[in-house]
């Protein structure tokens, strides 16, 4: 392993067997970690109850200092973060090193929001009784975070728990543990105290998630991964009655009308379909495109998706790195053939690519139908299914016709129109001539069944904060 990140997780490392983690593009073991055991998360989950109670006796001014160090730490280990980041998870190191930065900015606007948990003083009912509304931290909160963005899922859950006063357990995907241990490094390193901030690697999640929503001390949830898990962690929290977080499935539409600038719109399908290739809960899931305008939109589309270079994401000019492991692969293949299978036409693509065992080519499909498998599910891999639609009713059925409702996105240059779509699609982020909608000064989360609550934002403050009201009497001279 490279010296210039090994010291960042030597820490979550096992002297001998423990959990490995493979590098996806080669099938090579990049290390062996630590993992956990249900009596050792129950004793750090404990720990970090404890420890708590000094951490929130601090000033705000104290912990945003401490979460502003955190930012300028990750800040200078961007290039390690980053490779570290392509060695486990695939994506092209230019995607690392920008995952880098959006972590860290989540870090960064948390470090200032934490001087901003203000309260209120209500107008009274009566005289001599005082209304006062204050926010105090939920208390020590639990997360699992996915294996696609292994850091900035960190940090966006764990940054405003921290502002807000509370500690933090996480349990990072057991394929990609190594970008939590290096974060966690970074915080003790900028003052955070060791038992606040706590990654637990394990090899048996099932049993973590369990633990995290029937524990007792753990006052609050947060999940990023599938709808199906989501479900399940939900049903366990209710035991406990948690506070809970859930960032779930996506299926994005993403519209194309005739009057769309169509350049603009194929840059965007780039990024919103092939970023991360395709592994993205708010990748454009459906491309829908207006008839008239469909073979011109497919035939530029093709052009830039024949041309991307797939490859070893450590390679300087890697745009499309691996899927995760082969039962990703196989998931896409098993989309693709039965579309093709069912009518729909392969534009370019359609299967595996000679890069390595994991790879996947970048594809195009049309004459996909919204009845279809792959227009239903999460594909999760570098292939864009193109639907025709009619006109703008058309559009809105057709986007609205799934139980998710992560994240939208629109082309057109009519501003009615643009309004008007935005406000029927039933979505909890629409994005409107702009394929990359993720910023740490917006809510990011869903509606249906992709998900409760928001992250990011001010909002994102709000989730580990409880409101008290305090009444109080006797006030008359």
């Amino acid at each position: 392993m490279p010296q210039d990140y090994a010291a960042l997780i030597a820490h979550g490392l096992a002297d001998s067997g423990g959990m490995a983690v493979l590098d996806p593009a080669t099938g090579e073991r990049i290390a062996n970690v630590r993992t956990y055991s249900s009596a050792e998360i129950d004793a750090i989950i404990r720990a970090a109850e404890t420890a708590r109670k000094d951490w929130v006796g601090e000033t705000a001014k104290f912990r945003a200092n401490r979460l502003r160090a955190w930012f300028d730490l990750i800040v200078a280990h961007r290039e390690q973060l980053a490779e570290i980041c392509t060695r486990e998870c695939g994506k092209p190191l230019a995607e690392a090193r920008a995952e880098v930065d959006y972590a860290a900015s989540f870090v960064e606007w948390f470090s200032e929001e934490a001087r901003r948990a203000y309260g209120e003083v209500v107008p009274s009912f009566a005289a001599g009784k005082a209304i006062i509304v204050t926010k105090e931290p939920v208390g020590t909160c639990a997360a699992i975070t996915p294996w696609n963005f292994p850091l900035a899922m960190i940090t966006r859950k764990s940054a405003p728990a921290l502002a807000a006063g509370c500690a933090m357990v996480i349990k990072p995907s057991e394929a990609t543990p190594l970008s939590a241990l290096a974060l966690e490094a970074l915080a003790v390193k900028a003052g955070i105290p060791a038992a606040i901030l706590r990654i637990v690697p394990s090899a048996d999640p099932a049993e973590v998630g369990k633990l995290f929503c029937t524990h007792p001390v753990i006052r609050k949830i947060s999940f990023t991964g599938s709808t199906a898990v989501g479900k399940l962690l939900l049903s366990q929290a209710g035991s406990t009655v948690k506070k809970a977080c859930m960032e779930l499935g996506g299926n994005a539409p993403f519209i194309v009308f005739e009057d769309a600038d169509i350049d603009a719109a194929v840059d965007g399908a780039m990024i919103a379909k092939y970023r991360n290739a395709g592994q993205a809960c708010i990748g454009a899931n459906r491309l829908l495109v207006q008839q008239s305008v469909h073979d011109r939109f497919v035939e530029r589309l093709a052009e830039r998706v024949g041309a991307l270079k797939v490859g070893n994401g450590m390679e300087a000019d890697s745009q499309i790195g691996p899927l995760i492991n082969d039962k990703a692969l196989q998931k896409v293949e098993m989309l693709t053939d039965a579309a093709l299978s069912g009518g729909a036409a392969r534009v370019c693509g359609g299967g595996r690519h000679n890069a390595g065992a994991q790879f996947y080519t970048p594809t195009i499909l049309t004459g996909v139908r919204q009845d279809m498998a792959i227009a239903q599910q999460e594909i999760f891999g570098p292939v864009a299914s193109i639907i025709p639609f009619a006109d703008e009713a058309d559009a809105i059925r057709i986007a609205n016709d799934t139980r998710s409702g992560l994240a939208s996105y629109c082309y057109t240059r009519d501003l009615g129109r643009a309004w008007r779509v935005m406000s029927a699609l039933e979505y909890g982020m629409v994005s409107i001539n702009e394929g990359l909608l993720g910023t740490e000064v917006a809510p990011f989360g869903g509606v249906k069944e992709s998900g409760l609550g928001r992250e990011g934002s001010r909002h994102g403050m709000d989730e580990y904060l409880e409101l008290k009201y305090a009444l109080m009497g006797g006030l008359s001279g």
